[in-house]
């Protein structure tokens, strides 16, 4: 299985960098068995069953990005220096890892000063990351990365403009929760609480689970031959009762369909022992690709994804490679909006 096995042309005016607005406003191409069918995210009811389930990644994004200056004692007196952070996972005593661009001109033992009283000392750099201290812990720490920091677009949004105050609402689930993501569930962002209440009256049920989604998503895959790729862990948490209800709507005939690859990986990671969903908590770096064996996920709502990508890898998994060819090829003709910002697909395989 190859990496060229998952890549294709997309034009790059197909990239979205704002979203939908009303946020179901966004199309959905539904692919069910032989059909396709276009349509739009507020009529997401019309493809879905009383009895159905939709699994939602309550995490919350942080603002994980950060723009400071580094200030360095000389023979020339003080010189200084822009440091861009962004924090990837949070470790033990207040510590941080992140990416800092340029790492170079960081030197251990240095501070970088990002404003709202808000500073970091560099404390070890390792595999091209650096390991970064906070003077703020606690609520402090939370208020002031709130103040000082932006959200982390994802790269090819990024590359084009500047996150913004508006980003803060377009970059965060209605029903976010638990802060820790550095990258939002995306396929969520679709959602608002008069299409989730149309839903619930309808007979479609919910279950929260959370999956602290990191910037290892945006990496590459590297690796040609793609079973030999290796996945970054993210930390993920499914409760006893989201696990009840999944096995009970499994029990009584309904489809478990979670919004978004971070959910599915999450409850897939929770049924790997047994064969059935149970209640898990831990670091998971689950890698779907085809051949993988589904014990949970019934159907997929997620946006469209980057080529050569492990998002590539696991929807051509749940649907068939060749089906996934002929959903992109539709996508790509009639113009849907890709990546994060962009628009969704409803996927149930044969």
């Amino acid at each position: 299985m190859k990496l060229s096995d998952f890549d294709f042309d997309l034009p790059e005016r197909l990239i979205a960098t704002r979203p939908a607005r009303p946020r179901t406003s966004a199309r959905l191409l539904v692919a069910n068995g032989g059909q396709i069918v276009d349509s739009v995210v507020r009529d997401l009811g019309q493809f879905l069953r009383p009895g159905d389930r939709l699994v939602l990644n309550d995490t919350a994004v942080i603002p994980a990005r950060l723009s400071g200056v580094r200030r360095r004692e000389g023979a020339q007196g003080q010189t200084e220096a822009r440091i861009e952070v962004t924090l990837l996972e949070p470790g033990p005593e207040g510590t941080w890892s992140a990416m800092v661009k340029p790492l170079k001109k960081l030197a251990e033992g240095e501070v970088v000063h990002f404003g709202a009283e808000l500073q970091a000392t560099c404390e070890a750099k390792r595999e091209g990351q650096a390991i970064l201290r906070f003077n703020l812990e606690g609520e402090d720490f939370d208020a002031a990365l709130d103040a000082a920091g932006a959200m982390p677009l994802p790269p090819y949004i990024a590359a084009r403009r500047a996150a913004d105050a508006q980003d803060r609402e377009d970059y965060q689930t209605v029903w976010a929760r638990h802060p820790g993501a550095v990258a939002a569930p995306t396929a969520s962002l679709h959602f608002d609480d008069a299409l989730l209440a149309g839903l619930r009256d309808m007979g479609v049920g919910f279950s929260h689970v959370t999956l602290h989604v990191g910037a290892g998503t945006f990496l590459p895959v590297k690796v040609e031959d793609v079973t030999t790729h290796k996945m970054h862990a993210e930390w993920g948490r499914v409760s006893e009762a989201a696990a009840r209800q999944i096995a009970e709507t499994k029990a009584n005939g309904g489809r478990v369909i979670p919004v978004g690859t971070t959910a599915l990986r999450l409850i897939e990671s929770a049924a790997r022992d047994t064969g059935e969903i149970a209640a898990w908590e831990g670091d998971t770096d689950i890698f779907i690709y085809p051949g993988f064996d589904f014990r949970v996920t019934d159907a997929l709502m997620t946006n469209f994804h980057l080529p050569k990508s492990t998002l590539m890898m696991l929807v051509s998994a749940l649907m068939g490679q060749d089906r996934v060819w002929q959903i992109y090829d539709h996508a790509v003709r009639e113009e849907y909006r890709f990546f994060s910002y962009g628009d969704a697909s409803l996927l149930i395989p044969d």
